[in-house]
């Protein structure tokens, strides 16, 4: 009985048949997920403490609370409350305080507990899934020696999140080059889904975003808590991590990497045989008609159009669930108008993967695969503009939304970042437009590979050897000069194993030298291989800079946590401490300020400033002034020039403040004789 294979109409019909059903599962899940994200508001920040950092309390609290500026996530060990001696003096039971728009969290004190000074740590994870930390002291009766120091790592640090942070360069990597070779292949070169070096890479892009998703899964419980590798074991810590956002996320995006493993293995199966099966008119019609083609050639039937649609519906929905991933669980959806952000992020991440994904694929393409042709890398500079397009609109809305103003353009690390990462891609257009001037100029390529290499003779000396290992190697015992005949020799294999290695090592370091000077025949196309190398080189530097971009605290909520731009509301009775950080411009010019108004009500005040340098040592400024103004009255500034009390310490008495209102307080600090500068924060009084 004679085995008959499916007829191809009907493979492809089966297949056309199962990708919208797999475009509506994937629609829906990325619904679903976008239905369960809640929106929480930003980068959480320490607000206020009860106890506050540094104060006198007569007697001992009966708890200690904090204070945040968005939602964050708390375990029972989140609040840890030392005395002098290093032992902790709290139940470790966490009280959830919050209420409406006020985030508070708290921890109860064992009764009876000395004078001292206490020292108070937290750790948290915030709605954006970057751990946060810190830790103040307190101090019961009058202040003490302490053998605690205040931890100056932070979390999220150490080794576990450099190995972090590789997993989630890794993965963005992984996501850009998968969805960008894909969709350079469907948009821009068919036929190259029949190329292996094309497949090996989006192969392999999927393994590494695969790898780096199970990475980032496992790691995540000593990323936000111990710190330790050995906690990659905790199950219980695992268990944890799927109930929280981040890990949802993540197992999301597993899920989804199956499915994007169907699309592959459809990709580089039933498509690929049917686009190699295509002649050389047919597959020039597969791949798009070019400007310069006449229109009845660019038209006719096309046998993959039906195959190549669903593909790329299937594909659009699986790297749009991909990067929801993203967005759902970082900066997107935390902060002003996540509604909008959210999308705007898929967007922006699914722009750049077509742009640096697809130059990936161009470049392996140009430098593996001598026969790609004009057209198709004159469609990718199309794809390209657009996506640039794209980056563009949702680039701006990102910065104006993560920043807030302009001082935190230039004055915050996020700030700096933005700049470096603007520059970088200002050089990939500089680039870029090199790169089209060569595709302007690049000389169509023979669609007969065997043509190409015939018309350089050296290339043809090169492929004369080839053939002459060939035959030594099929005959085993063919000599110099003989006669037999080419057409008919029998494939055998040498009877020396060693003599057999050693002719199919120089027979693929003739192939190597084959491909080599058949990439280097046409001069036009290896200058484009240079500047779509360079430009792949400049979007490594890019990705590296964006990875570290999702990590780093936004530069509207490092000046929210710094103070400026936002309000402070005095409680009665108790003082007003606020931070100001400075920078003069000047050698040695970084710094804060701290200030503290007391009782902070109308009337008579008295003030405490206390200069801080970079480092945290006492910063004995040259000059500091202080001047309130009420600007809804109309009243000030009312100048003060405290009295230096001791090094890096100013202080002022019968501070009068004769109205209720939101004051603003602007301190002038001078760090040499030219270099000064001004901060202001708004207080509201009564």
């Amino acid at each position: 009985m004679t085995a008959t294979a499916p007829a191809p109409s009907t493979a492809r019909a089966r297949v056309t048949a199962f990708l919208p059903r797999l475009a509506l599962v994937l629609a829906a899940l990325l619904a679903a997920l976008f239905t369960a994200a809640s929106p929480a508001t930003a980068h959480a920040a320490l607000t206020a403490s009860d106890p506050t950092d540094g104060a006198v309390v007569a007697t001992a609290p009966a708890q200690v609370t904090l204070s945040f500026s968005e939602q964050v996530a708390m375990g029972d060990d989140s609040i840890r409350v030392l005395d002098p001696q290093g032992k902790r003096v709290d139940t470790g039971e966490l009280r959830d305080m919050c209420s409406g728009n006020t985030v508070r969290y708290g921890t109860a004190l064992h009764t009876g507990l000395p004078n001292g000074t206490y020292t108070v740590a937290w750790q948290a994870v915030s709605a954006d899934s970057h751990p946060i930390s810190g830790a103040f002291t307190f101090s019961i009766g009058a202040p003490s020696a302490t053998d605690v120091s205040l931890p100056t790592a932070q979390a999220g640090g150490g080794p576990v999140g450099i190995a972090y942070g590789i997993a989630r360069y890794a993965a963005y990597a992984g996501f850009t080059v998968l969805v960008g070779g894909a969709a350079f292949i469907l948009l821009c070169w068919r036929r190259g889904a029949a190329e292996r070096p094309l497949q090996k890479l989006v192969v392999r892009a999927w393994v590494t975003l695969t790898a780096a998703t199970l990475a980032m899964l496992v790691l995540r419980t000593p990323y936000t808590g111990s710190g330790s590798f050995s906690d990659v074991f905790d199950l219980d810590g695992l268990r944890a991590v799927l109930e929280t956002k981040t890990g949802a996320s993540l197992v999301s995006r597993l899920l989804l990497l199956g499915a994007a493993a169907l699309f592959v293995a459809v990709l580089f199966g039933v498509y690929a045989r049917r686009v190699a099966g295509l002649g050389p008119d047919e597959a020039g019609r597969s791949d798009g008609a070019d400007e310069s083609e006449p229109a009845d050639e660019a038209e006719g039937p096309d046998d993959t159009s039906d195959l190549t649609f669903g593909l790329a519906i299937g594909g659009a929905v699986v790297a749009g669930g991909i990067a929801a991933t993203w967005a759902l669980s970082e900066h997107a959806s935390t902060g002003i108008q996540p509604g909008i952000a959210m999308p705007a992020d898929i967007l922006h991440l699914m722009a750049v993967a077509m742009w640096l994904g697809g130059l990936a694929a161009l470049l392996v393409a140009l430098h593996k695969v001598p026969g790609i042709e004009r057209a198709a890398v004159r469609r990718f500079s199309r794809v390209a503009f657009v996506s640039v397009l794209v980056l563009a609109v949702t680039g701006v809305y990102q910065s104006w939304r993560q920043l807030g103003s302009w001082s935190a353009l230039t004055d915050t690390d996020y700030g700096q970042l933005l700049l470096l990462k603007v520059g970088l891609v200002a050089v990939l257009l500089g680039i870029a437009y090199v790169s089209r001037r060569w595709t302007a100029r690049l000389v169509e390529a023979p669609t007969d590979a065997e043509a190409a290499v015939a018309s350089v003779p050296a290339v043809a000396a090169v492929r004369q050897s080839s053939d002459d290992v060939s035959r030594e190697t099929a005959s085993g015992a063919v000599s110099e000069g003989s006669d037999v005949s080419r057409e008919t020799e029998p494939v055998a294999v040498p009877a020396d194993p060693e003599r057999a290695a050693q002719l199919a090592r120089q027979r693929a370091a003739r192939e190597s030298a084959l491909e080599k000077r058949v990439r280097d025949a046409d001069p036009d196309r290896a200058g484009l291989r240079r500047s779509v190398l360079a430009e792949a080189a400049i979007a490594v530097i890019l990705l590296a800079v964006t990875t570290v971009l999702t990590g780093t605290e936004p530069g509207r909520t490092v000046e929210r946590e710094a103070g400026r731009g936002s309000t402070a509301t005095a409680v009665p009775d108790r003082a007003v401490k606020i931070t100001l950080p400075f920078d003069t411009g000047g050698p040695n010019g970084k710094g804060s300020v701290r200030l503290e108004l007391d009782p902070g009500r109308v009337g008579a005040n008295t003030l405490h400033l206390w200069s801080e340098s970079a480092d945290g040592t006492p910063f004995d400024l040259p000059e500091i002034k202080v001047a309130f103004t009420l600007p809804a009255k109309d009243i000030g500034p009312l100048p003060l020039v405290p009295e230096r009390a001791a090094p890096g310490h100013w202080t002022a008495s019968g501070v009068q403040l004769p109205l209720t209102g939101e004051w603003r307080i602007d301190v002038t600090v001078r760090t040499s004789d030219i270099d000064q500068t001004t901060v202001q924060k708004t207080v509201k009084i009564g």
